[in-house]
């Protein structure tokens, strides 16, 4: 049977400059498939002070809604995506000042510590009831399932349930997926202008499910999602079974994030489902191993196209041109190990830990590689952990960090390494290792959540494992050692892993399927 569903999210790379993190990725690919299955697919998300001046938006509609305390009026606009691909998903932006609360066009805000969220909540309070007023207007026609999407769309919910003016919503199937637990968008009931009751003043709720567990005089998004949906998708089997246990973060263990027992509940309701990520793979798309003589004047290009960008040139990016320089002399290149992605805890704590000799992993990692290869590491993030990777790059010949982000030379990376490394401390799903197997290399893990679901230890890949930080640290050195040896020593066995990981296939097609059997229904 065909579904008419809407997609409530934040983020959405089908459309320019709307993608941050993995949500875009995921509302950008599985509408389409849901489409192909036969769905009637439509995404929203805010303008978010950008969309509506778009040559091809189309305006469709006024409508009103209070708010804060004060009447608005919301702007819905089609658009057209960046690569149309099928016609049964319409792309909607709603627009309001409210929703560009800085002008800059970005879509997070970002605010300091003593007030978390606080922008971004109200931004996203405001969407939500703008969305459910739509709804309930008849805006995006007749639904049978509303698909929302981590914290910022999960208010939607909480009104749902206590706003008299959407008792029309009840009738619609909700679908909630949680895409990184760990941001649940925390908020005071009330007593600041970004406050439950600032927002919605006049409605009357009870916070029993909706409270955070911690500070049970706030408003916790991620858990009133989780406890308000009819359906709650985590976004891999592994993942919805690790959020089902306690967090012991300093002992490297990450779990509920203080909303375990509301995620136990819902799988003893039947309501917890897990439901792995797809990748694209392109009719007729080869990917053809880059040899390393061209992968350096590359590098060295896009260096020269970051460093033409700023007054002076950075350091990072003078230490990783001396580097490129040096591999590029070296007759016997070696092993190319690669990792691409966000500098935060969540990706690269494991490489920071110390051991007893006062080595963190990282150095022992650079240190077993030696002249072996050279390790080429490329994203930015935190500045703290950014700086402890310059450092690295300048103490070792070895390894190049890149310091920033291209698709261009992300593609080039997963296309040319021998070894991926992702050693995540958590992982909803991730999508990295995909796109590395996907071009040919094998990747080397920590097996958790995504990356256990998608990494075959021994066949496609390494994994690792530990029950403290302590024995996840020595176990990923020892793993890599491993994946050293079977490059330089058991080249046929190497050869295999790189076939096995080309064949790999997680498919949108798949996780669509699955979308309509467990999440629709």
């Amino acid at each position: 049977m065909s579904k008419r569903i809407l997609m409530v999210a934040a983020e959405n790379d089908a459309l320019p400059h709307a993608k941050v993190g993995g949500i875009g990725d995921v509302v950008r690919d599985i509408p389409l498939a849901l489409a192909e299955q036969g769905c009637q697919l439509q995404v929203v998300l805010p303008d978010y002070g950008h969309f509506a001046v778009m040559p091809s938006a189309q305006l469709r509609g006024h409508f009103q809604l209070q708010f804060a305390n004060q009447t608005e009026r919301v702007a819905l606009y089609q658009l057209e995506p960046i690569n149309h691909r099928h016609n049964n998903v319409t792309y909607w932006a709603l627009g309001n000042p409210r929703f560009a609360p800085r002008g800059d066009g970005n879509v997070y805000c970002n605010d300091a510590g003593d007030r978390p969220f606080a922008t971004d909540a109200s931004k996203y309070a405001f969407f939500c009831a703008a969305v459910g007023q739509i709804i309930a207007s008849g805006g995006f026609g007749e639904l049978d399932v509303v698909h929302l999407h981590d914290w910022h769309a999960a208010l939607l919910l909480v009104l749902r349930e206590y706003d008299p003016s959407l008792i029309s919503l009840k009738a619609i199937h909700t679908t909630y997926t949680i895409h990184n637990l760990s941001l649940q968008g925390v908020r005071p009931f009330k007593g600041d202008d970004s406050s439950f009751e600032a927002w919605f003043p006049h409605l009357h709720y009870s916070p029993h499910l909706i409270c955070d567990t911690r500070a049970v005089h706030c408003i916790n998004p991620m858990r009133a999602g989780i406890n308000l949906a009819n359906k709650v998708h985590a976004v891999s089997p592994t993942y919805a079974q690790e959020i089902t246990r306690r967090s012991n973060v300093p002992q490297g263990v990450y779990g509920g994030e203080g909303l375990e027992n509301d995620l136990i509940m819902a799988r003893e309701q039947g309501r917890l489902v897990g439901v792995l990520n797809g990748c694209e793979y392109p009719q007729n798309a080869t990917y053809t191993k880059v040899p390393k003589t061209r992968l350096i004047p590359a590098l060295e290009d896009a260096l020269m196209v970051w460093a033409s960008s700023a007054t002076l040139m950075q350091s990072c990016h003078w230490i990783a041109q001396q580097r490129l320089q040096r591999w590029s002399a070296k007759k016997d290149r070696g092993i190319l190990v690669t990792s691409v992605g966000r500098i935060t805890s969540q990706k690269v704590r494991l490489l920071f830990e110390r051991h007893a000799d006062g080595r963190t992993v990282l150095q022992h990692l650079l240190d077993e590689l030696g002249d072996k290869g050279m390790f080429v590491f490329l994203g930015s993030g935190n500045e703290v952990q950014q700086q402890q990777l310059l450092a690295m790059a300048g103490s070792h010949q070895n390894f190049i960090y890149l310091q920033g982000y291209s698709t261009a030379v992300s593609d080039l990376l997963y296309n040319s390494g021998d070894l991926f490394l992702m050693p995540s401390s958590f992982e909803p799903c991730g999508i990295s290792q995909m796109l590395a197997m996907r071009a040919g290399q094998p990747c080397l893990v920590h097996s958790v959540g995504g990356l256990r679901d998608t990494v075959i230890n021994g066949v496609t890949g390494y994994s690792f494992k530990g029950d403290t930080i302590q024995e996840q640290s020595e176990n990923l050195i020892s793993t890599f050692a491993l994946a050293l040896t079977n490059y330089k020593k058991h080249p046929t066995k190497h050869a295999t892993m790189v076939k096995k990981a080309s064949q790999q296939r997680f498919l949108w097609s798949d996780a669509a399927q699955q979308y309509i059997q467990f999440l629709y229904s």
